[in-house]
């Protein structure tokens, strides 16, 4: 099954609660959520205050991506306040066994992410605690980038080792996705799409409902 995580980072602030409420109704299963700290990236974008806010306005599964450097010392606060999954990065976690234990011990999704120049090898030791490998198409920080196509193959690599040894564990994408490149995804593996711009910019239910199309 394929599923559709729209990135509020792409929403209006101003509107947030009425695009959210857009979302609600439109077939989207998630919502995702970027935590940045102008550390591990050098965007600051929103942490527990909107976490919460969103909560209260969607009964969809909250995907929080921490692109966060220590993710461990907010996990319990994320959850709390209603994080559904929680992924961290391989990249900015010194304990990552015992964060994503703590993820699923506290009853939430632990995911674990990789940017586009880390091997998924860096991931492969602790796949087996995980429900999601979320493989970053651009450099995190900043929306609206250009997909690099070039992690088509790290999916399709991925892809392989999942369906043979951990059939239950989801690949997420996030970064540049649209339209244009979307059937590619899904094909080399993909079957979470996070996408910000290509949703929230122009009518939020045309889009969803265009991707949605093409997920099936």
């Amino acid at each position: 099954m394929n599923y559709l995580a729209p990135s509020i980072l792409a929403a209006d602030f101003c509107r947030l609660g009425e695009q959210l409420d857009v979302v609600n109704k439109s077939g989207a299963q998630y919502v995702h959520i970027d935590v940045m700290d102008g550390m591990f990236v050098p965007s600051i974008s929103f942490g527990m205050p909107v976490l919460e806010c969103v909560r209260k306005r969607t009964n969809l599964f909250l995907d929080v991506h921490m692109m966060v450097e220590k993710p461990e010392r907010y996990v319990e606060e994320f959850i709390r306040l209603g994080a559904d999954g929680v992924t961290i990065h391989v990249e900015a976690c010194d304990c990552i066994e015992q964060t994503l234990q703590k993820i699923r011990q506290l009853g939430a999704k632990p995911g674990l992410a990789i940017n586009p120049d880390t091997p998924i090898d860096a991931v492969l030791p602790y796949i087996y605690l995980v429900d999601m490998v979320l493989v970053m198409t651009v450099q995190p920080g900043f929306g609206g980038q250009k997909y690099i196509t070039k992690c088509l193959d790290k999916i399709s690599a991925l892809r392989e080792i999942v369906d043979s040894k951990y059939p239950d564990v989801k690949i997420e994408i996030d970064g540049g996705v649209r339209l244009e490149n979307l059937k590619q995804n899904l094909d080399a593996g993909a079957n979470v799409i996070v996408t910000g711009s290509a949703v929230f910019k122009g009518n939020i239910s045309e889009n969803i409902n265009r991707f949605l199309e093409i997920m099936g």
